[in-house]
């Protein structure tokens, strides 16, 4: 996009937003339309794709054996990645992971993770031996804003999605049964994102918006309100004040998508 028509829209954005308007109609706190689909992927032991607006985002699990990390070894292990798919954005490349990816995986994977989203406790096989690894693969299939909620939302309704299988320890081999069971799930974290534009808080950036946007501020809240995960991007800045306003928005927003990955 050339530097003159950026100029144009950020001008027709920032003056829409004064108003307490967007330029695709929404106002300042309105999310775009969700749908959320869960079991998309057969050979996944879970999976989601979520569409927010334009933005799609596919999520898929697999669980396999592995051994604990040393200081954990009463529990499971989470590991989550991002790809981002060259056909979903002309910004996006092949090759080794970005670092839109990185941060994107890692938003995804602190949510879950601080907020005690998965009991991993239950994960465990054998102490100091052997464990389940859930891997959550989140992949962007079509980019046009808010990368970050959308794949918090995908990566949780697949896990929501999943089923691990039955098993039986003996001696040290791990036999499978038949037969499946959810993933022990404790919490239902949500991310949430406000981008600053001309001193205004907007949710959910769509694209227009983030390339003109000063920063953008991600808050994760667990179904109690507590806030388990902060990530601040882009190279402007937020008061006090508006960190605050932030997380008032991020607890209430957080209740309607949680309501909308119940009923998925």
């Amino acid at each position: 996009m050339s530097s003159i028509v950026v100029r144009v829209k950020k001008k027709q954005i920032e003056q829409l937003i004064a108003k307490g308007k967007r330029l695709d109609g929404r106002g300042l706190t309105d999310y775009r339309e969700i749908q959320i689909e869960q079991g998309v992927v057969e050979r996944a032991e879970g999976s989601a794709r979520v569409l927010l607006g334009k933005t799609e985002v596919l999520a898929g699990i697999k669980i396999e054996v592995g051994t604990p990390y040393s200081d954990t070894p009463n529990e499971g292990v989470l590991t989550v990645n991002a790809e981002l798919v060259p056909l979903a954005s002309p910004t996006f490349e092949p090759g080794p992971p970005s670092e839109n990816a990185i941060e994107l995986a890692r938003v995804v994977d602190r949510g879950i993770r601080e907020s005690k989203a998965i009991d991993l406790e239950k994960l465990c096989i054998k102490p100091g031996k052997k464990v389940f690894i859930v891997f959550v693969d989140v992949y962007v299939l079509n980019h046009d804003g808010n990368l970050i909620d959308a794949s918090a939302l995908a990566a949780l309704a697949a896990l929501l999605n999943t089923k691990m299988f039955n098993y039986e320890l003996e001696e040290d081999d791990v036999k499978i049964k038949p037969g499946r069971k959810p993933l022990p799930i404790r919490k239902h974290p949500i991310a949430i994102t406000c981008a600053k534009i001309n001193g205004k808080l907007v949710v959910d950036p769509w694209l227009e918006e983030e390339q003109i946007m000063d920063a953008r501020l991600t808050m994760t809240t667990d179904d109690d309100g507590n806030i388990c995960a902060i990530q601040k991007g882009g190279s402007g800045w937020f008061t006090s004040k508006q960190v605050l306003e932030t997380a008032k928005i991020a607890k209430e927003k957080a209740k309607e998508l949680r309501k909308k990955l119940v009923k998925a």
